[in-house]
């Protein structure tokens, strides 16, 4: 009997996951508007119906499929980059950002602004071949903690989000991350934490040069940037790492209002989905005037358009896996 009950259970268990792909996701209106254009797009003789090869799904990653908070998550990896080169820069103790760096002051760094963030990246990610970058970032993920839960980063991610991944996936779509974070930052993790392999990754790109070092073929990174794949960048990255725009477009700030502006003003059926933080207890809290994902425009653009605004605290029974 004891061995008959927990199959029973363990079916029972499959059953209702069968029934519901998005447990995470409370039965509110979010959830259900997500459910009906999947089912629209998806069910031959449909008049929203969509063939398998146009099911395109976009998604940012920050304070999308995982937290934003204090900071990106790729300047934590640049952060400790600097300190781990610093005994070899004497200089930079004089030179902003990297004096802030050095004294724990993150206020004196985002002062520096975005000119300060290149300077950043140049003196970290410029010059190593992209076997090397890759295994920095590797080691990193492996060993780095956030500040404040001490999770490992990749343990951040949004369980409802892996939920809705899996669920679009099962349904024939093809699933790409377009990201104002470094696309080789990203690509070397995103299939083993997201399911989507590095092919389906857009981020933003530096330059590259093709070399041969001690008799091997290896692509340098440079110090320069090609494509700043935010705000206007993203539907620029999508048309030419894709080539098909969108039919479902998922974002958390005003840097991916241009993405789901492109993805909806298609024709068909479309989907546009802000996540809004607005879990200070489980998660942070932050819209309108927020220093990290700003979400002001687009909340607005939302509600006259008509887009799935998710309510965090309301419409998601659990956050992390």
């Amino acid at each position: 009997m004891k061995h008959f009950a927990i199959a029973a259970a363990v079916f029972l268990s499959a059953s209702a996951l069968a029934a519901d792909p998005l447990p995470s996701w409370n039965d509110t209106a979010s959830k259900k508007a997500i459910v009906v254009f999947v089912e629209n797009v998806t069910k031959e003789g449909s008049p929203d119906f969509v063939p398998v090869p146009e099911r395109i799904a976009t998604f940012d990653n920050d304070g999308t499929l995982w937290s934003e908070q204090p900071a990106y998550f790729q300047l934590f990896f640049t952060i400790d980059q600097v300190k781990s080169l610093a005994p070899k820069h004497s200089e930079w103790k004089q030179q902003e950002p990297f004096a802030s760096i050095l004294k724990g002051d993150m206020k004196g760094v985002a002062a520096s602004g975005e000119k300060g963030l290149m300077a950043l990246l140049a003196a970290t990610h410029a010059g190593l071949t992209t076997e090397e970058f890759e295994k920095a970032v590797t080691q990193w993920m492996a060993t780095a903690k956030h500040p404040k839960t001490g999770k490992p980063f990749t343990a951040m991610i949004y369980q409802p989000m892996l939920e809705l991944l899996a669920y679009l996936r099962a349904n024939g779509f093809k699933t790409y991350i377009v990201s104002g974070g470094g696309i080789e930052f990203m690509r070397p993790w995103t299939e083993k934490t997201y399911g989507i392999p590095p092919e389906q990754v857009i981020g933003s790109s530096g330059g590259l040069k093709y070399e041969v070092r001690d008799g091997k073929p290896v692509l340098i990174k440079l110090p320069k940037l090609v494509l700043n794949d935010d705000k206007e960048g993203k539907p620029v990255g999508i048309q030419r790492h894709i080539g098909r725009r969108p039919i479902a477009a998922f974002g958390n700030s005003d840097g991916d209002l241009q993405m789901l502006q492109w993805t909806c003003s298609g024709s068909g059926a479309r989907f546009c989905l802000f996540v809004h933080h607005t879990d200070a207890e489980r998660e942070y809290a932050y819209d309108r005037k927020s220093h990290i994902g700003k979400l002001d425009k687009g909340l607005d653009e939302a509600k006259a358009r008509g887009w799935t605004v998710v309510d965090m605290k309301g419409d998601w029974n659990k956050i992390y896996p």
